[in-house]
């Protein structure tokens, strides 16, 4: 009976309860769309790097070890010799090691130089390896095997030619186009940095760089005065590089992370730091945390300003209804009857609009995850909604019922002669 009076009283008030429902709406849409960005970004984040022990670079700080390395944020801010990279790949403790070596970039995106180890040993999501769309690793020296999303956005295909410029800026000022790279692969897509990564043999960094010194190109004459005589040769493929951006270390043990972190740590040949993936990435989110929370803390405050803006659209239509709620007491309902009826209405209000808000979150995750995938490497699932959001939602509505109250205490102390009377 309540629930049949509720319905037909905002139904007579449609206009009002309608403009009240798409702001408690659009309130949930914003609080679940930070809650569920939030979320996948870790999620996103966590994924990128699988199976990895140790991250070894030179000694800078852990967070920014981890940025350049594998998510290709920043650049290092000084490289480690290639002669350590081979020490340390002899190591009693270590099972394999993938050599990076960043600097050069093309049209916006990354250039990585590695081997073949890349493809053997790198993981992603879920101890996930890396596949072939088309094509396979590459082999020569100007072979060149690109990420998913490079192939995608620059159209390009097997044989197409790739020339690199020096830096990572998205103005190709600097150009290396007399060593163009030829693509000899392409990856399925992962939605992790790799997607967006150029990938070329080490020997290829070096070859392009074989006439530039401090970031500068010189006349050949004196790049061959300044060869050093010490610089590792592969004979039949090209040079090996004098310096590495960064190294990922791969453990026969896992449980001897710790002491080969030690060890690398007080490594005396240079300085050296080692990190634990798993560690680091805790306290990256330690340091964005301030700004998740202040995100969240935005969204609640848009969700408590739609319900006070419901409470204060039920409480300045008590006076217009004042002559309903008399004719109600006078054929026999009583005042919590009519308390009742208004937190039904209230909570009415607030369920629908928050059915309304997760239809919207649905909508804007199939519109937005093309553009979010394509641009920022983040995969929003549409219908994965968390136990997380279901608790907001819930919180939402019990929000909603708890506003109701206070027209409900309203009405509920108002008298069956304050409503016959007529004010002037």
């Amino acid at each position: 009976m309540l629930l049949r009076i509720a319905r037909a009283s905002l139904w007579n008030r449609r206009f009002a309860a309608t403009l009240t429902l798409l702001t408690i709406a659009i309130s949930v849409t914003l609080l679940l769309l930070v809650e569920r960005v939030r979320t996948e970004t870790r999620a996103s984040f966590a994924s990128t790097l699988s199976g990895v022990d140790l991250i070894v670079g030179a000694r800078t700080g852990p967070v920014q070890l981890l940025l350049y390395s594998v998510f290709r944020i920043g650049d290092a801010s000084a490289n480690i010799r290639y002669s350590t990279f081979e020490e340390l790949s002899q190591g009693p403790q270590i099972a394999w090691t993938i050599p990076l070596s960043l600097g050069d970039s093309h049209r916006g995106f990354r250039v990585l130089g590695t081997t073949s180890a890349y493809f053997e040993h790198y993981r992603y999501g879920d101890a996930q390896a890396l596949a072939f769309a088309d094509g396979s690793e590459f082999h020569e020296v100007h072979d060149a095997v690109l990420g998913a999303e490079v192939a995608r956005k620059l159209d390009y295909a097997l044989g197409d030619a790739i020339v690199v410029a020096h830096g990572g800026g998205n103005h190709a000022i600097m150009t290396h186009a007399d060593q163009p790279f030829r693509v000899v692969g392409i990856l399925k897509p992962t939605g992790t940095p790799v997607d967006r990564a150029i990938h070329v043999r080490l020997e290829g960094i070096e070859a392009i760089h074989e006439d530039w010194q401090t970031g500068v190109r010189v006349p050949r004459a004196h790049r061959d005065e300044a060869i050093e005589h010490d610089v590792p040769q592969d004979h039949a493929e090209g040079r090996l590089p004098t310096t590495l951006s960064a190294v990922l270390v791969g453990l026969k043990n896992r449980n001897t992370a710790l002491g080969v972190q030690r060890q690398i740590n007080e490594y005396t040949g240079e300085p050296l730091l080692a990190i634990l993936p798993g560690l680091t990435l805790t306290q990256l989110w330690s340091l964005v945390g301030v700004a998740e929370a202040a995100l969240v803390l935005v969204a609640v405050c848009v969700v408590v300003a739609g319900l006070l803006g419901m409470v204060t659209a039920l409480v300045t239509t008590l006076n217009e209804r004042r002559r309903e709620m008399a004719i109600l007491r006078s054929v026999g309902a009583r005042p919590w009857q009519i308390g009742a009826l208004l937190v039904m209405e209230s909570a009415t209000l607030t369920l629908l609009g928050a059915l309304l808000g997760i239809l919207l979150v649905i909508a804007a995750c199939y519109l937005l995850a093309p553009w979010l995938a394509a641009n920022y490497g983040l995969y929003l699932r549409p219908l994965a909604f968390s136990v997380r959001e279901w608790r907001l939602a819930g919180l939402v509505l019990a929000g909603g019922v708890l506003a109701g109250l206070v027209p409900a205490l309203m009405a509920y102390t108002r008298s069956l002669a304050d409503g016959l009377s007529v004010r002037s």
